[in-house]
C-alpha cells in the first residue's frame, strides 16, 4: 500500500473529499471513504519514447492501484508546448485510450498555448481543462495533416470517451481549410446539439427532414484550427472547464493543490543528492549550500534532499536559498526538506521553498517573524513594511508549492488568525484567513480557528499538525522511513558528503579572527616593504589582501565592486605618498575607500531584518579597528628594533643625509657623495616651477625636487629650505 503523500513518487491522497455530488465525473461513482490514487505528469517539449515510457509506467501503476482499491485513479497530464513527431505522439495517444488503463481517468491540463502534434495528446484524454487565454489545436502547425493522420485523429474520439470532442471537431483542428459549426438539430424534447463540418451540415439538410437551427461557427475556413480556452468553454466544445491556476484545477476535482504538482522524477531512476543545512544561516552557509546544489545539478541529480536543523538567521540569505531551491523545479529537479528536529525562522522559510516537507513527529517548524532589538526589550515586532514584504514572499512561495498561504503567513505575522474552512460546493477542507473568507463570496464556510495561530503568537507546529495544516507530508520516524516514502532503493545511504578542503578553508577564512589577521598582515607587509623595498613583502601584502577578497567572494559577501573600490583607494594612497606628498585629498579619499571596501566585503547589505546590517557593520568595524591597533603596535615595535637587528639592519634603507660610519670599510671613496639633501637646510633659491605643493627649485645652481610647506608658490619666487624629511625637501617663501 503506497503512502498518502502529495506530488511525487507513488503518491496517493485521502479521497473522502473527492467524492462530492457536484464533481463532474465523481457523481457517477460510489462515494466510498477510500483513497483515490492521483498523479500528475508534465508532458512538454519533444514527446519521445522516454516521455511515453514515463507516462505508461505511471498510468499502469495507477491502474493497479485502482483495481486494488476498486476506485478509479486520476492521472493529470500537464501539457506544455513542444515540437514532436506525429509517430511518437501516436504511440502515446493509443496507450491512453487503451483498455490497459481503463480504470485511470485522464485529465489534460493546458495552462498555456499548445499547437502541433503535442496538442493531439489532449483529445486522447477523458477531459480537457484549459486556461482561459490558452489556445489548443492546429495539429499540423498551419498545414493540413495527411489524410491518414486525420483519420487517426478522428478515431481517437470515436468511442466518445471525451464528450467535448467529436470527429468533426478533431478533423477541423487538423485541417485549416474546413469550417466547423455547432447547431441544434431536431425540435422539442428531441433537440440535440451537434458539432459538424459544413459538408456534414449540408448532407444533413439534404438527406433528412430534421429541423436545423441556431447554427454557430466554431472554426472559420482557411484559419488555423485552434480554440482559446474561454471561447471553447462558451461553445461547449473541446474544454470541459477553464481554470486560471492549479488551485482552480484542484478545486474542480476536490484535491489538494499539491497533488496536482507534476512529479518531476516520475518514471525515472532516482539520482539523489543529500545536503545538510545546520547552524545559523549566514552568507557563508548560504554559499556552501549553493555550492552543494551546483554539484548536485552538475552530477545530474533529479532529487535533492535538504536536511534542515537550524534556529534561523539572516532573512535575506534565507529568502535567497528558498528561491534557489524552488527554482530547481524548472530544471526538472524535485526538492525535499527533511526536518528531524527544528526549522525555525529563516530555516522554515527555506523549507517552504521545497516541493515537499517531511518532518519527524517531534520536530518543529515555524516562528519566522522578523524581529528587532529596542531599548529595554529583548525583541520587538519589526516595522509593518518589513512584515508585509515577508508575508508576500511567503504567500507567493505557498501558492507556488501548493500550500495554504494563510498558514505560511501566520509563521511571520503573530496577529494573523487562520481558520479551517470547507468548500460549500466540493466539501474540500482548506485553511484561510478571515480576509480570504470574506472575499470568497460564500464559497468557503468558516470553521474553528487553528490553535497554533492564536493572537499574539507566531505559528509554530510539530510534524503531525504541520501535516494537518497541509504544509508538510505525514511525519516520518527516521531516514529509513523517509527513503521508503520517497521510493529510494533500499541500501541507499542518505548521508551528506563531508566538507571538502575548499569548504573548510572558506569557513575558516570567513571567521572574524581570520579576517582581522589577513588585514593586519597585509598592512604590516606594506609597512615593512617601505623600509626594505625588496618587493618580497609587497608580494606578501598583495597575497594577504587577495586571499581576503577571494574568501569573501566564495563566502558570498563580496563582489567586484568591493575589489574595484579597494584598488582605487590603494591607488589614491600611493599617489599621496609618491606623487603628491602630503596628507591631503587623495590620502583621505584613499583611506576611506579602502576602509569602505573592507567593510562591504565583510557582510551583505539589504537584509530585511531590522538592525541586521548595522549590527554586522559594527562587528566588522570592531574587528578592523582591532587590526589597526595591532598594526600600530607592531609598527612601533619594528621601527624601534629593526635597525638594531644584526641580520636586518643592513637591509634597511637609510634616508639621504644620514651620517656614514667612518670606521666602516669603503671602496672607491671618491665616488661616495659626501653631501646630501640634509645639507640644504637654511639655504635659499628660486622656484623653477610652480609649487602646488610640489615642484622644482634651483638651489646652489642645482635643480632640486621640493615641497611647499604652506600655500602654493609661483615660479620665480625666492624660497628657503626649512627642513629635510628623507627625500622630501620642504621649503617656504623667503620673505614669509
Amino acid at each position: 500500500m503506497k503512502s498518502a503523500v502529495v506530488s511525487g513518487g507513488r503518491l496517493t491522497l485521502a479521497a473522502g473529499l473527492l467524492a462530492t455530488a457536484t464533481h463532474a465525473f465523481a457523481a457517477a461513482e460510489d462515494e466510498l471513504p477510500v483513497e483515490r490514487a492521483v498523479r500528475t505528469v508534465l508532458v512538454e517539449g519533444t514527446v519521445d519514447s522516454g516521455v511515453t515510457g514515463r507516462v505508461t509506467n505511471i498510468a499502469l501503476e495507477l491502474q493497479a492501484e485502482a483495481e486494488q482499491r476498486d476506485r478509479d485513479s486520476l492521472l493529470v497530464l500537464q501539457l506544455g508546448p513542444g515540437v514532436s513527431r506525429f509517430a511518437e505522439v501516436r504511440e502515446l495517444t493509443l496507450f491512453l485510450i487503451s483498455a490497459r488503463v481503463a480504470r485511470v481517468r485522464t485529465v489534460c491540463w493546458v495552462p498555456e498555448t499548445v499547437v502541433g502534434p503535442n496538442a493531439i495528446i489532449a483529445i486522447a484524454c477523458n477531459e480537457i481543462v484549459m486556461h482561459p487565454d490558452a489556445e489548443l489545436g492546429d495539429f499540423g502547425r498551419g498545414r493540413a495533416l495527411a489524410e491518414a493522420d486525420l483519420r487517426f485523429v478522428e478515431g481517437l474520439v470515436e468511442d466518445g470517451h471525451n464528450t467535448e470532442v467529436n470527429a468533426a471537431l478533431a478533423r477541423g483542428l487538423g485541417d485549416p481549410s474546413l469550417r466547423v459549426v455547432k447547431a441544434t438539430v431536431g425540435d422539442g424534447d428531441d433537440a440535440t446539439l451537434r458539432t459538424m463540418t459544413t459538408s456534414e451540415l449540408r448532407r444533413l439538410r439534404d438527406d433528412t427532414d430534421a429541423v436545423i437551427r441556431d447554427v454557430e461557427t466554431v472554426k472559420e475556413p482557411e484559419v488555423a484550427g485552434k480554440l482559446r480556452g474561454r471561447r471553447a468553454r462558451s461553445l461547449g466544445v473541446l474544454a470541459a472547464a477553464v481554470a486560471e491556476s492549479r488551485g482552480d484545477l484542484a478545486e474542480r476535482y476536490g484535491v489538494p493543490q499539491s497533488a496536482l504538482k507534476p512529479d518531476l522524477t516520475a518514471g525515472e531512476d532516482l539520482r539523489v543528492a543529500y545536503i545538510k543545512l545546520e547552524g545559523v544561516i549566514e552568507p557563508v552557509l548560504q554559499q556552501f549550500v549553493n555550492r552543494q546544489i551546483d554539484r548536485a545539478v552538475a552530477d545530474g541529480a533529479n532529487l535533492v534532499i535538504v536536511e534542515i536543523d537550524s534556529p534561523g538567521g539572516l532573512l535575506l540569505a534565507s529568502e535567497e536559498l528558498s528561491t534557489r531551491l524552488a527554482d530547481l523545479e524548472e530544471l526538472g529537479i524535485r526538492t525535499v526538506a527533511y526536518v528531524p528536529e527544528d526549522a525555525y525562522s529563516g530555516a522554515a522559510i527555506i523549507a517552504l521553498g521545497c516541493d515537499q516537507i517531511y518532518m519527524h513527529p517531534n520536530a518543529t517548524i515555524g516562528d519566522a517573524g522578523p524581529i528587532e532589538t529596542q531599548d529595554g526589550q529583548a525583541f520587538a515586532r519589526a516595522p509593518e513594511k518589513v512584515l508585509s514584504q515577508l508575508r508576500k514572499f511567503l504567500a507567493d512561495m505557498a501558492e507556488r508549492k501548493g500550500r495554504p498561504p494563510a498558514v505560511c503567513e501566520a509563521m511571520a505575522d503573530k496577529d494573523l488568525e487562520v481558520f479551517r474552512v470547507t468548500n460549500s460546493r466540493t466539501g474540500r477542507d482548506w485553511y484561510l484567513s478571515q480576509l480570504e473568507i470574506d472575499t470568497s463570496n460564500g464559497e468557503w464556510v468558516r470553521g474553528e480557528v487553528v490553535a497554533a495561530s492564536r493572537e499574539n503568537n507566531l505559528l509554530t507546529v510539530g510534524g503531525d499538525v504541520a501535516h494537518e495544516l497541509k504544509i508538510a507530508e505525514p511525519p516520518v520516524a527516521d531516514k529509513d522511513e523517509l527513503r521508503m516514502r520517497l521510493g529510494i532503493p533500499p541500501g541507499s545511504e542518505l548521508e551528506a558528503p563531508g566538507l571538502t578542503w575548499l569548504d573548510t578553508l572558506i569557513f575558516v577564512l570567513n571567521t572574524p579572527f581570520a579576517m582581522a589577521v589577513l588585514v593586519a598582515l597585509g598592512i604590516i607587509f606594506i609597512y615593512i616593504e617601505l623600509h626594505f623595498l625588496t618587493g618580497l613583502c609587497g608580494i606578501l601584502s598583495v597575497t594577504c589582501f587577495g586571499v581576503f577578497f577571494w574568501a569573501k567572494f566564495l563566502g558570498g559577501t563580496a563582489g567586484w565592486l568591493e575589489v574595484v573600490l579597494f584598488v582605487i583607494g590603494l591607488g589614491c594612497l600611493l599617489l599621496e605618498v609618491f606623487v603628491l606628498p602630503g596628507f591631503g585629498v587623495f590620502g583621505v579619499t584613499g583611506g576611506l575607500l579602502v576602509l569602505a571596501s573592507l567593510i562591504m566585503a565583510s557582510q551583505t547589505f539589504g537584509n530585511l531584518s531590522p538592525d541586521a546590517d548595522f549590527d554586522k557593520m559594527t562587528e566588522s568595524v570592531g574587528y578592523l579597528s582591532g587590526s589597526l591597533v595591532a598594526v600600530m603596535a607592531l609598527a612601533f615595535t619594528l621601527s624601534k628594533f629593526l635597525p638594531s637587528l644584526p641580520l636586518l639592519k643592513s637591509m634597511i634603507l637609510a634616508p639621504p643625509g644620514t651620517p656614514v660610519d667612518e670606521d666602516g670599510v669603503r671602496l672607491r671613496p671618491d665616488l661616495v657623495e659626501e653631501a646630501g639633501p640634509a645639507t640644504l637646510v637654511g639655504k635659499t633659491g628660486l622656484t623653477a616651477t610652480m609649487l602646488r605643493p610640489s615642484g622644482k627649485a634651483e638651489i646652489d645652481g642645482e635643480y632640486v625636487d621640493v615641497v611647499s610647506e604652506g600655500p602654493l608658490i609661483d615660479a620665480g619666487a625666492e624660497v628657503e629650505v626649512v627642513r629635510v624629511e628623507g627625500y622630501r625637501v620642504v621649503v617656504r617663501r623667503a620673505d614669509a
